[in-house]
């Protein structure tokens, strides 16, 4: 496998994520020097996830029009420059606009990049290129907070946004240099009415769960812009079934494989995506550490994620994608719920071993559920599976933390207090219940779903095979069987 293209995919993607979650460590010192809050500051942070939410939907139309690689580095050079006006606003508004100019960076950085990817690899390859890309996704959140508070500490916030330009020019350079170059594909007219419902739909429920999670707002205010979200997704809904083009293509979601990756991944991820929320919470209320001391203990994980590129596609071709998703989310699920049961006593070394054990397991779960999406996705599809991925993605992350920071309040109001260790420890197994919950969506698949990619019982996927196109492939596949 050329291990070139998606390592540079990786340091975008990577740069993309460590920035979306350093900034959390960073706010207090901005909202002081620009003259604001630190509450209404998490407007910043709402306002990159809602120009994420706009603007994905479309990323797929953008690279059929334009040329997935032309895109990909338009994405970079819109993601550094909203980094540059991030280090230089001065005021509420303007950091918040910076942050949504970086977002609609970052909307085409992820899933056009994943597109370049998918088109550029063999689907036998698929596995093993998906290994490192999926790394960024895992290690930025993860080591964002310990980095992000070493830089306000000895350098500036700034530095946090301007050690993106050149990261960013060397990204451009490596995509122009080694990236292959992708033929525009005589997309057809943009589905403006999809665009405009798509819109309202994902970034009213983005904006919702955030402003729920993170009260820089009235909580009526978010639980409004998620009622409008829903409805608009009913009404995109509708629409889908009759354009002739529909921005995201949810016919997809016939395919049972692609369904179960999807809906299955994105319960998933509920789960995960409270851990980064609730974990580094809990070391610093219930255990009194510092925010560098949990950030050092929580980059355990990240350490767990990159070790396992080494076995993952040897996992799947040996077991394939329906054994591996259903155990890896069930012990994923298991991992979460022991947090629930770290206190001050706990050891150290103990602590460390299932943080690191945790992160192996998910970093191999993301992997394969991302590869299994695309298993029996055509060629042509890509561009349209890759913006619902990319969606489902940023809204199960968001209700993710919303959920969490919903759980910890409930708790709260019912003993009438601050925050204690025990509010902390109910949040881990409720989302670890979610997390687990997600086992459900794979053990319906066949034993052979994404054979092609995985390699389990010897279907390779390599061009020199004879096989059905990769739509169809699940009626023979059942025929086989009987």
């Amino acid at each position: 496998m050329n291990r070139t293209i998606p390592l540079i995919l990786a340091v975008a993607l990577f740069m993309e994520n460590m920035d979306s979650t350093v900034i959390a460590t960073s706010l207090p010192a901005i909202a002081a020097d620009i003259g604001t809050s630190a509450i209404a500051l998490k407007l910043a942070l709402t306002s990159y996830l809602v120009s994420l939410a706009i603007f994905i939907p479309v990323s797929g139309w953008m690279a059929d029009r334009f040329g997935a690689k032309n895109v990909f580095r338009a994405a970079i050079a819109v993601f550094v420059l909203g980094s540059i006006a991030c280090a230089v606003s001065n005021s509420l508004a303007a950091f918040v606009l910076s942050r949504f100019l970086q977002g609609m960076g970052g909307a085409m950085m992820t899933p056009v990049g994943r597109l370049v990817l998918i088109r550029s690899t063999p689907k036998h390859d698929l596995v093993a290129a998906m290994t490192w890309l999926t790394i960024p996704a895992l290690v930025g959140p993860l080591v964002g907070p310990p980095v992000g508070g070493f830089i306000t500490t000895y350098f500036s916030w700034h530095w946090i946004f301007l050690i993106n330009v050149p990261i960013g020019i060397i990204g451009m350079w490596l995509a122009t240099r080694f990236l292959p170059q992708t033929e525009t594909t005589g997309a057809p007219p943009l589905d403006a009415p999809g665009f405009i419902l798509s819109g309202i739909a994902a970034s009213g429920i983005v904006f919702g769960l955030s402003v729920v999670s993170l009260p820089a707002l009235p909580p009526i205010i978010g639980i409004t812009t998620v009622v409008i979200g829903l409805i608009a997704s009913v009404i995109y809904l509708r629409h889908a079934r009759v354009a002739p083009h529909p921005l995201l293509a949810l016919s997809l979601f016939r395919n049972q494989v692609f369904r179960s990756a999807v809906v299955g991944g994105s319960l998933f991820r509920v789960g995960i995506g409270a851990v980064p929320f609730l974990l580094p919470l809990m070391l610093q209320i219930g255990f009194g550490l510092t925010p560098f001391q949990s950030g050092m203990i929580t980059f355990v994980s990240a350490l767990g994620a990159i070790g396992m590129k080494l076995v993952t596609a040897w996992v799947f071709r040996r077991s394939g994608f329906r054994q591996v998703l259903i155990f890896g989310s069930l012990i994923s699920a298991a991992t979460i719920g022991v947090y629930g049961f770290f206190t001050p006593e706990t050891s150290y070394p103990l602590m460390l071993s299932i943080l690191l054990v945790g992160g192996f397991i998910r970093s191999m779960f993301f992997t394969g559920v991302n590869a299994l999406a695309y298993a029996e996705v055509s060629e042509a599809d890509t561009s349209k599976a890759t913006p619902i991925t990319a969606v489902f993605q940023q809204i199960s992350i968001a209700l993710g933390v919303a959920i969490a920071g919903g759980i910890l309040e409930v708790c709260t109001q019912f003993h009438g207090g601050p925050l204690v260790l025990s509010d902390f420890h109910i949040a881990f197994y409720l989302v670890a219940a979610i997390s687990a919950a997600a086992s459900l969506f794979f053990i319906g698949l066949p034993a052979d779903a994404g054979s092609a990619v995985s390699g389990h019982g010897g279907r390779t996927g390599r061009p020199s095979e004879t096989q059905p196109p990769a739509t169809s492939s699940r009626p023979l596949a059942r025929n086989r069987s009987k």
